[in-house]
């Protein structure tokens, strides 16, 4: 049974993300597989790549063949060259560098600061009505 790693796709229309799987060739793009061995999101930037690297070196060590597109992805994943037997290849995956307090610490900052803006502009609109109101007052007590 001849077998290959390739992308299997899932998602909507225009918004694809795809699972890596080992199948047997003669299978369809999407048909049933062997095993799922990692997810490959492009849409999203940074892309998400996710592989077991353990599971793939097992499947490439027992002769599967990985496509063209899989093949790019476990260059970078660093998983061929640890097959090729270079056990101190390094994954050249960057990863995103995502602050969630920091952004979250913004937004509350923003929040705040929107929320002083309106008080200091209904105080200020309060202070015309007053100001509007005591001529007004002068002229009925006259």
């Amino acid at each position: 049974m001849a077998v290959r790693i390739r992308l299997k796709r899932m998602g909507k229309i225009h918004a694809p993300f795809y699972r890596v799987v080992v199948v047997d060739s003669r299978k369809k793009r999407d048909g049933r597989v062997i095993e799922e061995v990692g997810i490959y999101n492009p849409m999203p930037n940074p892309s998400i790549i996710e592989i077991e690297s353990e599971r793939v070196q097992h499947w490439l060590k027992v002769g599967a063949q990985p496509s063209d597109t899989v093949r790019r992805l476990l260059v970078l994943s660093g998983d061929i060259a640890r097959f090729n037997g270079k056990e101190d290849a390094v994954s050249r995956i960057q990863v995103a560098n995502v602050d969630r307090e920091a952004e979250a610490k913004e937004a509350v900052e923003a929040v705040q600061a929107n929320a002083q803006k309106a008080k200091a502009k209904a105080a200020e609109e309060k202070a015309k009505q007053e100001v509007a109101e005591e001529p007004a007052a002068e002229a009925e007590g006259e």
